[in-house]
């Protein structure tokens, strides 16, 4: 069996994400969304709401499976991949198959203080950036990175799904190096710079562990009206600030591009929702 991740999914890309997918890949494949609410009830009433799905939606509240994880904590990371170890991570009893895999991850922490010059960088909103931008996904990284394929594993192609398991972090373009023309945003470029460099030698380890089987990779959105960048809405030009909806259904499209014969092109860069390489 394989499963499916989006971390967060209670507002934002999350949400977007977690509600594409129950809309677009097979119902037989479990869904794992996680809130930081206490009461994951009410965020998969939210996100099972409204669905126009083209399968009885009484598959998509089975299969959809809300946990509540706080990012900013390890044992919470830990206590959410222990449970998809012991629900999702057997071998079939009927079968005797190998187990289950992470067949593909979303993992999408975001928080952006904007410092416009470096007198303005403050020591505990950038720490705050720098834990949750980029230490949380190296946390996630720790324990996701089992769930994936190893080599010896025969995945089955999967409507609206890449050939191969993917996990993707959410990067950003500000995090290229090579294409930092304004400066500024120090703390939120740093931690996304850092994410790409995590990118890079995540996969290079999953390579040896699961050949064409999985990859890492960093996702660009574009610029998304959630609240995180709402402060710069008014600035950005038209045709460019994206619905949420859009967004998710850009990237879906982008990771269904990963895998297959053309691995080795995709693995361990960065690309934005247009399918078009970050360089780092």
């Amino acid at each position: 069996m394989a499963w499916l991740l989006t971390t967060p999914s209670s507002r934002g890309i999350g949400f977007a994400l977690t509600r594409h997918l129950l809309r677009t890949t097979p119902a037989s494949i479990p869904i794992v969304a996680t809130t930081r609410s206490s009461d994951p009830k009410s965020t998969k009433e939210a996100l099972l709401s409204d669905l126009n799905l083209p399968y009885d939606s009484s598959k998509a509240t089975s299969r959809l499976d809300v946990q509540t994880c706080d990012l900013l904590s390890e044992s919470s990371i830990q206590a959410l991949t222990d449970y998809c170890k012991d629900r999702y991570q057997r071998k079939d009893r009927n079968t005797h198959d190998s187990p289950a895999h992470l067949r593909l991850g979303f993992c999408i922490p975001g928080l952006l203080h904007p410092e416009k010059a470096p007198t303005l960088i403050d020591y505990d909103k950038a720490l705050d950036t720098l834990k949750l931008n980029l230490l949380t996904p190296m946390i996630l990284l720790k324990y996701l990175q089992p769930f994936l394929p190893k080599k010896s594993a025969k995945l089955q192609p999967m409507d609206g799904l890449p050939n191969a398991a993917v996990l993707a972090f959410m990067s950003a373009r500000v995090g290229s190096i090579s294409d930092n023309r304004l400066g500024g945003w120090y703390s939120y470029r740093a931690s996304k710079a850092g994410l790409n460099q995590l990118v890079k030698s995540a996969d290079i380890y999953q390579k040896m562990q699961s050949a064409g089987n999985a990859c890492v990779v960093g996702l660009h959105p574009g610029t998304v009206k959630t609240e995180l960048s709402k402060e710069f809405w008014s600035n950005v030009e038209e045709g460019k600030l994206f619905t949420p909806e859009f967004s998710a259904e850009r990237l879906c499209e982008v990771v269904k591009g990963l895998g297959g014969t053309d691995i080795e092109e995709f693995r361990g860069r960065c690309w934005d929702w247009e399918g078009k390489r970050i360089p780092p």
